[in-house]
């Protein structure tokens, strides 16, 4: 059973240190030179210092110290996220190649393989429990990095990568409660801890930024945490959840390749055509945007905590919310019936409709 009073004390832990420890690291990484700088596809107009997921990262470990975990795959755990690290600190200051960071990522997954943390099954309907067997490595393998790249992707703009995978992680923390999911609880609580820590010097404007230390960092740290609690469910559509939860980066991700396949551009070149970078050329500020796609992550995470917990009837209902959601983002990313938007036109003229009224 949850002590609350450890998980509330882990959590300040995590916050306080890591909204301290922003300080130093943030003046560490203007002397060592790992800054951001201005280009045209960036938003931002100053030199700005990055290393943040650094702050973020040993706020979460010390809030972590005083939990105490155990857990047989957590020596794993801890090795791959210290080589996601390294390997984004390599990249915030020297630009690494592609490739070089995606080895960075098999390493760390492949930490997991080898301590047999592993997506082995799902439940998939009327089949029951399907065992995965030769394909629940690979399977592990896309998922760790492909969730890890999709968290990476979407930090676009100040305070979005933090706040999304904020939401998230309070998405998986409440599952991880009803399912007595204690690992995954205790990384979720100190996880969160230290976003929030680091979301009040990053949110807009931004003074430091998590860099691909901090979102590569995330992006693992939620692969992980879906791995230890959510795919352990074994409720009907369980494989589901953990997409609905991320909804957000994933759908991003996937959009951002089908758009550059399908205009012949490389599906590894950066863009600034995300979903949020078209809000911004919609007229919305850059706070605005930010927390539009804040409250998109907070419908997907809420319909995945009722996923998860509704008879048959109620998920039918969820599912269809669920589907409008997403064709709702897909009409933001301009990739559904050539960029015209009659949902979103259709609940902006009901929105005016009532102001008058």
């Amino acid at each position: 059973m949850f002590n609350y009073v450890d998980l509330v004390i882990a959590f300040f832990i995590a916050l306080i240190s890591t909204f301290l420890l922003t300080y130093p690291i943030k003046k560490l990484a203007i002397k060592l030179g790992v800054v951001d700088l201005p280009n045209a596809r960036k938003i931002h107009k100053y030199v700005t210092p990055r290393l943040g997921g650094v702050a973020i990262f040993l706020g979460a470990f010390l809030g972590a110290l005083y939990l105490q975990p155990k857990h047989e795959h957590l020596l794993e755990i801890l090795l791959g996220a210290i080589v996601i690290l390294i390997t984004g600190m390599l990249d915030d200051k020297y630009q690494i190649r592609p490739v070089i960071k995606l080895s960075g990522q098999l390493i760390a997954a492949s930490f997991l393989i080898s301590s047999g943390l592993i997506i082995e099954r799902i439940t998939v309907p009327v089949f029951g429990l399907v065992d995965l067997g030769f394909f629940s490595v690979l399977i592990t393998v896309l998922w760790v990095v492909g969730i890890t790249n999709a968290i990476n992707l979407i930090d676009g703009l100040d305070g979005l990568a933090t706040g999304v995978t904020t939401i998230a992680l309070i998405s998986m923390f409440v599952m991880a409660i009803i399912d007595v999911q204690l690992i995954a609880a205790y990384l979720c609580i100190v996880l969160i801890g230290a976003n929030l820590g680091f979301l009040y010097h990053n949110f807009y404007p931004a003074k430091i930024y998590m860099g691909d230390t901090g979102s590569n960092f995330l992006g693992y740290s939620i692969a992980v945490v879906s791995m230890l609690g959510l795919f352990k469910n074994i409720a009907l559509f369980s494989f589901i959840i953990p997409i609905i939860i991320l909804a957000v980066p994933i759908f991003d991700t996937l959009f951002a390749i089908i758009r550059r396949a399908y205009n012949k551009e490389n599906i590894m070149m950066a863009d600034n055509k995300h979903i949020h970078y078209q809000l911004l050329r919609a007229g919305y500020s850059h706070r605005k945007t930010v927390l539009i796609i804040y409250g998109f992550s907070a419908l997907f995470g809420t319909m995945a905590i009722l996923f998860s917990n509704a008879p048959l009837s109620m998920t039918m209902i969820v599912t269809c919310l669920i589907i409008i959601l997403i064709h709702i983002f897909a009409e933001l990313g301009g990739l559904v019936m050539n960029g015209k938007k009659p949902v979103l036109d259709a609940l902006g003229k009901l929105f005016k409709r009532r102001e008058r009224e």
